[in-house]
């Protein structure tokens, strides 16, 4: 047996304000709508990672989500642009990657990262 796919789940009763910040802006595609649930992803392979952790490093609260994207610069102009405030960053952290935190419309904070 191997795991193909871990997908997190966010409880909401505003399914619709994910589009804005998941599609419009991080541009992922919407691959699975059924009113109660709608999902969003990549096209391309992801690799599947799980995280535990007491801190988000820098002794920065710990992100609900991270997200790497290849064009970090691109994702934090888009987040400004959308009114999304950056809660932390953009930094880079000692471990090698370059980071920003926001929060998504269902108040999760995102850890939006990439590697140096």
């Amino acid at each position: 047996m191997r795991v193909k796919r871990i997908v997190t789940n966010i409880d909401t009763q505003d399914i619709t304000a994910a589009k804005r910040f998941y599609e419009d802006v991080l541009g992922l595609h919407l691959l699975m709508d059924h009113g109660w649930i709608a999902t969003y992803g990549s096209d391309t392979e992801m690799n599947i990672q799980i995280s535990f952790a007491s801190q988000g490093g820098s002794q920065t609260e710990t992100p609900d989500l991270s997200i790497e994207v290849d064009d970090i610069d691109i994702a934090l102009d888009r987040m400004k642009k959308a009114g999304f405030p950056i809660e932390y960053g953009p930094t880079v952290e000692p471990w090698g990657v370059r980071r920003f935190y926001v929060r998504d419309p269902f108040g999760k904070l995102i850890n939006i990262l990439t590697h140096e």
